[in-house]
């Protein structure tokens, strides 16, 4: 008891001290045109060492809270029972709308109170924008950039809780979560002291939290880490930390915490219209639940609650009409295009920014899964379930790393391998006289009907954006349940993790290295669930663990896996259980197959069922994941333009395979040239081969066809062709072979 009077104290004394630091703050900042580095580090120092402070003053609360209670630490409750307590149960403290990043941190911040609390959202967890970030977890070093010369308190505030928020995530799921160095290439002599003045500011708005400290490269050093950057013109880098991470995994893992904690949590389950009673003493309609149904069976219910909470991102409108079809919309969504193209374009860690873009907007470059990710576009969009990615902004994103690397390195149009879009859902603040302005942050609004919004706002900031939420409703709706523990509180897989967890999953069950290492920094310590769900291989080594495609490392395991943490479809394994879908379109499609084979054993899905799961998944790999985009780079109208002698090589090499000067070429041919020169292609691998060049999708390959495909190539428009490789690796092995001469043969008779 003693100590927690002392901690209330201490936190009582610390919060007069940040009340008189911010007011000074603001005094320095209206007081004064100019302010000198020196004298703005010392009052943002002070600002943030107070702000440190009151934070281990909260740590120690929660510590002094005791254990939370976790009633299903060993098994997670399965999807169908968590849909029995949703319709059993007469009544929830919350009910929380929407499974983003901001909805399950809402849940997670709730059930940790000590409230009774039920999440539902319409499609899988993760599903919408939070799945399709730039995978960084950032203070924002633009906005800081703004604050200080606007003078702005309000958007160094902004930035002061982005980098606590970016400090506790890191801490709180170390296994999906880094710092990653990010360059910032400087091309003119004076950007070298300006830009270093601002990431110094960072750093030190960061304080304790500093993840750490930027530093300054010359030339031949920024060269020497990140060699593929342009040299012209290049007096140096300043290289600054920020944290990066797996954000469809780490939205999961939030929303399995709060399941862990006793919160009903559904996917697949819509909100059919709110429910509403009358107030007994205001004669007002209140909001006191809603209508769901579950979108796999079609079934309804009713789920009862003190509040309900809308953290539906860009639907935010959707469900405040519902409340009240006379609110006027407060959402004004954004699209964000992504690129993702082979690792080989960027340094194993070390991602880049380009502070100005041609049209005034920033571009990351980032490692990411052993890919490079490239974006993001801001373009105003509608609001739609399914974005799709459009092939202008995949070409602006081309054209500004274009700028950036060296010309040695070819970026090619068919590098991308996969593209998608997320809706970023900008908002007005509905209580603001001017409807006009963008908030720059988030808004919690609370309606007439006791509706809670809470709407905007950024990945890195959902868990104090969820403590916000949910300390207006508990006000709104006198619901109790004490302050927020979400501050440390470790999610899913963080508990158990090393550094050195993969070495024990090696050496235990006999997984590959690289798969090891995956599963490590995806699950943490819940990857030995994985492991011991992975069948043996047959072979010598790996001894366990058949991979889904040879080029990464996800292995069938965690399909089954995946069922357990409530994927529902092939779509949910390729897109968030696993990232696949994002890494790689082609990959995915290849994989698809043998996950809907394995869930729908699981599942006892029907051969109907199974059809639809895999067509779903390839329209969604299509349209928006960019395979779309992809494949139509080589289409029936492809421009030839190469020169007579090109065109002359490459007939020549179909003519090889045409052996019958038919025009055309089939897998016959192909086989049999294959066989000439010892090498074996299974049957169905060559028809798929020849059937990405197949414009006319005829079962045979024309001679336009390849001087097309050829073409594109040459262009940069297509790249890895299976069939462009396989032609030519094939004729430089006859033509290494060629004519049998006198003297080999014995000298002849």
């Amino acid at each position: 008891m003693l100590r927690i009077i002392s901690v209330d104290l201490a936190v009582s004394i610390i919060l007069e001290l940040e009340g008189t630091a911010s007011m000074a703050f603001r005094k320095a900042l209206k007081g004064t045109a100019i302010i000198g580095t020196g004298a703005a580090a010392a009052l943002l120092g002070l600002s943030q060492l107070s702000e440190y402070r009151k934070t281990q003053a909260r740590l120690a609360y929660v510590a002094a809270e005791g254990e939370l209670k976790q009633p299903f630490k060993d098994e997670l409750p399965t999807r169908q029972a968590q849909l029995s307590t949703l319709q059993d149960t007469e009544e929830f403290d919350v009910l929380v709308v929407g499974g983003g990043a901001t909805g399950s941190g809402c849940a997670l911040d709730a059930v940790t109170r000590n409230l009774k609390t039920a999440l539902v959202e319409r499609n899988d967890f993760s599903s919408g924008t939070s799945s399709r970030s730039t995978k960084l977890i950032h203070g924002g070093v633009r906005y800081l950039q703004k604050a200080i010369m606007k003078l702005d308190y309000e958007q160094y505030m902004m930035v002061k809780e982005a980098l606590h928020e970016r400090s506790n995530l890191l801490d709180i799921a170390p296994h999906l979560s880094a710092p990653l160095p990010i360059m910032l290439p400087v091309y003119k002599w004076w950007q070298l002291p300006y830009y270093w003045a601002g990431i110094k500011m960072y750093d030190l708005v960061a304080g304790g939290q500093c993840l750490k400290s930027s530093y300054v490269l010359s030339k031949n050093k920024a060269l020497e880490l990140f060699p593929m950057l342009k040299k012209d013109k290049l007096v140096g880098a300043i290289v600054y930390y920020d944290g990066q991470h797996n954000d469809a995994r780490m939205n999961l893992a939030i929303a399995l915490t709060a399941a862990r904690h006793g919160a009903a949590i559904a996917n697949y389950t819509e909100v059919v219209h709110l429910l509403k009673k009358t107030d007994a003493g205001t004669g007002k309609e209140k909001v006191c639940g809603a209508r769901c149904r579950d979108v796999i069976t079609g079934n309804e219910f009713d789920v009862r609650a003190k509040c309900v909470i809308n953290a539906t991102g860009p639907f935010t409108d959707s469900l405040r009409k519902m409340d009240d079809g006379k609110n006027t919309n407060i959402c004004q969504p954004s699209a964000g295009v992504h690129i993702v193209i082979p690792g080989y374009y960027s340094p194993d860690n070390m991602g880049l920014l380009d502070p100005a873009t041609s049209d005034g907007r920033v571009i990351f470059f980032l490692p990411w899964e052993k890919m490079t990710i490239a974006g993001t576009t801001d373009t105003p969009t509608d609001i739609t379930a399914h974005p799709i990615p459009r092939e202008e902004d995949i070409n602006f994103i081309l054209n500004e790393v274009r700028n950036y690397l060296s010309p040695d390195v070819e970026v090619r149009r068919g590098d991308v391998l996969a593209a998608w879009s997320g809706i970023r859902p900008l908002v007005t603040d509905p209580n603001s006289k001017d409807t006009q302005s963008i908030c720059r942050n988030h808004i919690v609004n609370v309606s007439d009907s006791g509706l809670v919004t809470i709407a905007g706002g950024k990945w890195t900031t959902y868990r104090s954006m969820a403590e916000e939420t949910l300390d207006a409703a508990v006000a709104a709706h006198r619901l109790g349940g004490g302050p927020s523990k979400t501050v440390g509180l470790v999610l899913e897989g963080g508990q158990d993790w090393s550094p050195t967890l993969y070495i024990r999953l090696v050496q235990d069950y006999g997984l590959e290295n690289e798969v090891a290492q995956h599963l490590a920094a995806t699950y943490g310590g819940k990857a030995f669930d994985v492991a011991k769900m992975a069948r043996v291989t047959g072979k010598r080594w790996p001894i366990v663990g058949n991979r889904l495609v040879s080029e990464f490392p996800y292995i069938e395991s965690e399909v089954r896996y995946a069922v357990k943490e409530y994927a529902c479809t092939a779509i949910d394994v390729i897109a968030r259980r696993t990232r696949l879908g994002f890494l790689n379109v082609q990959a995915a499609d290849e994989a698809l197959p043998r996950i809907v084979d394995i869930m729908g054993k699981m599942l006892d899905w029907s051969d109907k069922k199974r059809t639809e799961e895999l067509e779903a998944a390839k329209k969604f790999l299509y349209l928006e994941m960019g395979y779309r985009s992809r494949s139509e780079q080589l289409t029936g109208t492809t421009e030839i333009t190469l020169d007579t002698q090109e065109v002359a090589k490459y007939t020549n090499r179909f003519h090889k395979f045409d052996k019958d000067s038919k025009g055309f070429i089939t897998t016959v041919d192909v086989q049999r040239v294959l066989q000439n020169i010892s090498v074996q292609i299974d049957e169905n691998a060559l028809h798929e081969i020849l059937n990405e060049v197949d414009l006319n999708k005829n079962g045979q390959v024309e001679l336009n066809e390849f001087l097309q495909l050829m073409s594109a190539v040459k262009k940069g428009q297509v790249s890895d062709s299976r069939l462009a490789i396989l032609m030519k690796t094939a004729e430089e092995s006859l033509d290494l072979r060629g004519p049998v001469t006198v003297d080999r043969s014995g000298g002849g008779v």
